[in-house]
Formats: C-alpha cells, structure tokens, sequence
C-alpha cells in the first residue's frame, strides 16, 4: 500500500470495535484473520453447519434445525449495559442496522428457596420483598447516595474518600445486611469474587450506578425514552 491504513491484527473484540469505528469515518482497513470467520474468540458463527465443524461434531445439523444460514450463533455470548461506552461505540458504527439487543429486564437473586429480583431503584428497594422494612429503607439510601456519586464532585462523597475507603467499610457505613451486600456486589456490580470488598471502594460504586442507570435507559438503544 502507498498509503498509510489501518491494519488491526489479530481481531480480538477491540479491534473488531476500533476498526468499525474507523470505517464509518471513511478510512479503509484491510483484516487479516487466521480462522474464515470475523470477529476471533467473540464472533458469531454462522451457517450452523460452520459451528458443527468448529465444535467437531459429527453429521450434519437436522432438517428440524432449519436453514444453516439462519442460525448466528456467539461463542460468547454478550452482556452489554445499555448506558455504557460499549453501546455508544456499537451505535456510532450504525449496527444497530442489522443488530438487535434483547433488552435483560434485571437480575435474579435465590435465597431461601425461592427467587426474588434484585431492586435496582430507590422504587424497587422498597417494594422488594428481598428485605425487611429497616432493610428497605438501609439500601434505599444506598441506592440514592450512588445515584448521586460524582467522583468529580466532592460534595456527593459524604465522608466517603473513593480512592481510599474500601466497599466493605462503605456497606458498613449505610449498615447493610450480608444478603444485600452479596446481591449487591455479584447481580449490581457484576463481581464473580469478593476481592472488591477491600478495594477502594470508587469503581464499584460507578459500576452499580452504571447498572442503575442502564436498566432506567434500557429503550434508549432504540430511541425510545
């Protein structure tokens, strides 16, 4: 080539972003991949019959399964929050076109045998049945003061350093049970450990305001409000 172009290599989700992103903006990018598939590790693979050959799985897929070009199967499968940075870069490269989101409607919680949706909203927090009245009103207030964190604006800290006071000590301070502080920290802030708890406390604070906000603007892919 005589001029300079971008060539993302490998394709890792990044890049399959980063060069979307360069082509809505008019510049042409050349992809180079080792598998007859786009995306690498996070494609979808379509036809079906593409996806029995990958998993070596013997024969063809039956009649029963329909057309092999109708099925678009991810290898892994994507969960995006609606109000994120993600979603805004999938919007500016217009893929909303020939994609559709399946809105997740919230997450579940088991105790005691039974399944409870987790609140996410001052409204939910005091109509959910996961809590006790005092319990209610605890996480309710929680749920207030990380709608209105501003990491860039000290007066919404309430004595709370985010740089330095951990998640534990900030569960401590609106005197959350150990069921909220589990649901809280595994279905909200999307932890699989609970390493977080003695981290200062800032991202994970930002991570449940951001599951908040994206169950609030949930429509917003579409252009609803």
């Amino acid at each position: 080539w005589k001029e300079k172009r971008p060539l993302p290599l490998p394709l890792p989700p990044q890049e399959c972003i980063l060069s979307g992103i360069m082509s809505v903006n008019g510049k042409k990018v050349l992809h180079m991949d080792r598998n007859p598939y786009y995306g690498g590790e996070s494609a979808s693979i379509t036809p079906l019959e593409d996806l029995y050959k990958r998993f070596k799985i013997p024969g063809a897929p039956p009649a029963s399964m329909g057309r092999g070009r109708d099925w678009n199967v991810d290898l892994i499968p994507k969960f995006l929050m609606a109000n994120g940075q993600l979603v805004k870069m999938l919007l500016f490269t217009e893929v909303t076109r020939y994609l559709d989101f399946k809105v997740n409607e919230g997450s579940f919680f088991y105790k005691g045998g039974k399944i409870y949706k987790v609140p996410s909203t001052e409204a939910e927090a005091l109509a959910s049945s996961l809590m006790g009245l005092f319990g209610k009103r605890r996480f309710r207030k929680f749920l207030i003061y990380v709608a209105n964190f501003d990491e860039k604006d000290p007066r919404t800290f309430e004595g709370i350093d985010p740089k330095k006071t951990s998640m534990r000590e900030v569960y401590k301070k609106f005197d959350l049970g150990q069921d909220v502080i589990d649901f809280t920290g595994h279905a909200l802030a999307l932890y699989r450990t609970d390493d977080y708890l003695d981290q200062p406390c800032c991202e994970t604070i930002n991570r449940i305001k951001l599951y908040s906000e994206s169950l609030r603007h949930k429509n917003d892919i579409y252009g609803e409000d």
